[in-house]
């Protein structure tokens, strides 16, 4: 039998163990200062303090203020917790209270971070509950998300998705010495790396960004011993933006991020701003930061293969059964929307056209398309079928509108009242038409109303200036 879950709770930290994998943890800070596995002592990058290592971290700015920046502000927690503790399953607390004494310096915010272990399980999981009371200071809060700071002397090679993996430069490459700023601090041409493989080309961190619905799973792989280190994201409910907002991924470092909140290809409309008097909850994850290896003789893209039927097996899992906040409800603890979605098209056809493999999601209330700038709440999103039948699984109790977007239509669908989801309801709306705008016939059209470039030419840029991982890459267009 395998070995049980253990806690260990030393002077300045705690360790959580399965015998597979031993993760610490500052105490009460909460943050991921150890990840032992596969012989590897620390899988984090142990020559950076310990606070900069495997954080959860937020940017926050006085209400009323405008833009995008604010105080960047790693969460540290003050006080330390211990939640569950089995053989089967550890769940420990690191929680930081609102101060009012610090009204200015921080954040009017309580933040309970979680970090689970569970028997056999190659990998932890991690969330976290924000909550700010009405009667507290209102804020803007423009970002909030995971680090995670690997070794860079282990690990090379990055995978995004299948066609978007490769070795990638040092951050040393990025140095004044190696490198030259260009015109974003993000942008450096590489100019004397230390590998000159990679001499020549431009690291950007935007250049690995992903789409939410795409953005799954994502990470390293180090060759010495052959490991992987994946953050998997079975569920999109908790992330800002709806399933076309882009976010950053894994990037020259070796960094690995998890992006719940942020204003990244969106601007100012992304920007979570409370209002006076207006209280707020969320809970952001659970993510599975996923560890795998084989024997150095496989092929480490194996790793890859192996993250991404994992990534299934967690999107099969969820909604999780064993996190144990009240926070975040249970399978039976959730509902169900199911219904039919339609096209009317009077100049492409008399009879309605099936909505083939539309978008169709739960928001918060809003106008049509508010989706798409909303960051307070929960979304949850489904692609119907080739007949426009679609099944909304797994949604928290609330209010929601049900919004739509068809691949090759035009425009946005709202259903004009809400839906209430209560426990364990099973709500069929039947049949929904989606008229989108006209004023006439097409006469012509340019590309595809897809929320997507693919079909446009995109040229070649200056030799100069390139990334070599998209030079005759197959999503560079027609």
């Amino acid at each position: 039998m395998s070995q049980g879950v253990l806690l260990h709770i030393e002077d300045s930290h705690v360790v959580m163990d399965n015998g597979i994998l031993q993760v610490k943890l500052s105490n009460p800070d909460g943050i991921v200062t150890e990840i032992k596995y596969n012989g590897i002592d620390n899988l984090l990058d142990g020559l950076d303090e310990e606070v900069n290592r495997g954080y959860w971290d937020l940017v926050w700015s006085e209400a009323g203020s405008t833009g995008t920046t604010g105080t960047f502000d790693v969460i540290k927690g003050t006080s330390f917790r211990v939640i569950v503790e089995s053989e089967e399953q550890l769940e420990i607390s690191f929680t930081r209270l609102w101060d009012p004494s610090l009204q200015g310096k921080q954040v009017s915010l309580n933040i309970d971070k979680r970090f689970i272990m569970l028997r056999n399980s190659s990998g932890f999981y991690t969330y976290a509950i924000y909550e700010h009371l009405k009667e507290w200071p209102p804020f803007n809060l423009p970002q909030t998300r995971i680090v995670f700071k690997l070794r860079k002397d282990k690990f090379h090679y990055m995978a995004v998705a299948d066609n978007r993996q490769r070795y990638m430069p040092l951050p040393d490459d990025r140095l004044p010495e190696r490198g030259e700023p260009l015109a974003t601090p993000e942008a450096v041409l590489l100019v004397n790396p230390v590998e000159t493989e990679f001499k020549g080309e431009v690291d950007d961190k935007y250049q690995y960004s992903c789409e939410n619905k795409d953005l799954r799973v994502h990470g390293w792989i180090c060759k010495d011993p052959t490991v992987g280190f994946w953050q998997i994201t079975p569920s999109n409910e908790f992330r800002s933006g709806g399933l076309s907002k882009q976010n950053l991924t894994s990037h020259v470092g070796p960094y690995n991020l998890a992006m719940f909140l942020s204003a990244h290809y969106a601007g100012e409309d992304l920007v979570l701003k409370l209002k006076p008097n207006e209280p707020w909850k969320k809970v952001f994850g659970p993510v599975f930061m996923y560890l795998n290896s084989v024997s150095d003789e496989n092929d480490p893209l194996h790793l890859w293969e192996d993250a991404k039927n994992q990534m299934m097996t967690e999107v099969e899992s969820w909604p999780y059964n064993f996190p144990a906040s009240e926070d975040f409800p249970h399978a039976d603890q959730r509902g169900r929307v199911t219904g039919r979605l339609q096209i009317k098209d009077r100049y492409l056809s008399d009879q309605y056209i099936s909505a083939s493999y539309a978008y169709v999601g739960l928001a918060p209330p809003g106008d049509v398309g508010s989706w798409q700038r909303e960051c307070k709440g929960y979304q949850f999103w489904a692609t119907a079928d080739a007949d426009g039948y679609f099944s909304i699984d797994n949604i928290r109790c609330g209010s929601y509108n049900l919004y739509a977007w068809v691949p090759g239509v035009i425009g946005d669908y709202q259903k004009d009242v809400f839906i209430t989801i209560t426990a364990g309801c099973d709500i069929d709306l039947g049949g929904l038409v989606f008229e989108p705008p006209r004023d006439g016939p097409t006469l012509w059209e340019i590309g595809i109303p897809d929320r997507s470039a693919a079909e446009f030419y995109i040229p070649d840029p200056d030799p100069k200036y390139i990334n070599k991982l998209y030079v005759n890459h197959p999503d560079s267009g027609c």
